[in-house]
C-alpha cells in the first residue's frame, strides 16, 4: 500500500510540476495602426502551432508568412526583412529547392474581415537555436496583398504586406 501511495504521489508532483509549453504572441497591425488581428505561437515537440485570429482584415485571398526580423515600421513593413530562412532555402512549399521555414499557406478571408485559422510551422521554434524566432533580431508574423503562389523566389509574388506583428514571448 505504501508503495502504491509513493507511485501516486510521484505522478501527482510529476502533473504539477510539468512545464508549460513555450509561447509567444504577436499583435498584427495595418499600415494605418490598427490592430488586424493577433497570433498565439506555441512550441511543440515537432514545431510551432501558430493560432491567428484576424478581424477587420480585407476580404480576399492573403498569403501569410514568418519574416526574419522583428520589426514592424508602417506603411510598408519592409524593415520585418525576408521570409525567415534559417536553412538558406529557396521560396515555396512548391518550389523543388524551397522551402523557407517562414513560408506557411494562404489564407482566405470572408467578407466582415474575421478569421481563425491555425497553421504548423515544422522548421521553426521558440527555443534558442539556429531556427528560433525569438534570435537577437526577433521574427514578426506578415499578412500580405495578395497569394503566394507556393513558388516564386523571394516571396511567391504575394505583394505588399498590409498587416505585421513582431514575435514577442
Amino acid at each position: 500500500m505504501r508503495t502504491l501511495a509513493a507511485v501516486m504521489m510521484v505522478a501527482a508532483s510529476a502533473v504539477l510540476f510539468a512545464q508549460a509549453p513555450e509561447t509567444a504572441k504577436a499583435e498584427l497591425k495595418d499600415a494605418m495602426g490598427k490592430t488586424v488581428g493577433r497570433a498565439t505561437l506555441t512550441e511543440s515537440a515537432r514545431g510551432v502551432l501558430v493560432h491567428v485570429t484576424l478581424s477587420g482584415a480585407p476580404e480576399g485571398a492573403h498569403a501569410f508568412h514568418i519574416h526574419a526580423t522583428g520589426k514592424c515600421e508602417a506603411p510598408s513593413f519592409m524593415t520585418a526583412g525576408g521570409h525567415f530562412n534559417p536553412g538558406m532555402k529557396q521560396h515555396g512549399i512548391n518550389n523543388p529547392m524551397g522551402m523557407h521555414a517562414g513560408d506557411l499557406p494562404n489564407v482566405q478571408v470572408p467578407a466582415g474581415g474575421a478569421l481563425t485559422f491555425d497553421v504548423f510551422a515544422t522548421d521553426v521554434t521558440l527555443k534558442s537555436g539556429v531556427n528560433s524566432l525569438m534570435d537577437a533580431d526577433g521574427s514578426a508574423v506578415m499578412l500580405h496583398q495578395g497569394l503566394d503562389d507556393y513558388q516564386g523566389d523571394p516571396a511567391g509574388n504575394a505583394g505588399a504586406r498590409i498587416a505585421c506583428g513582431v514575435v514577442t514571448k
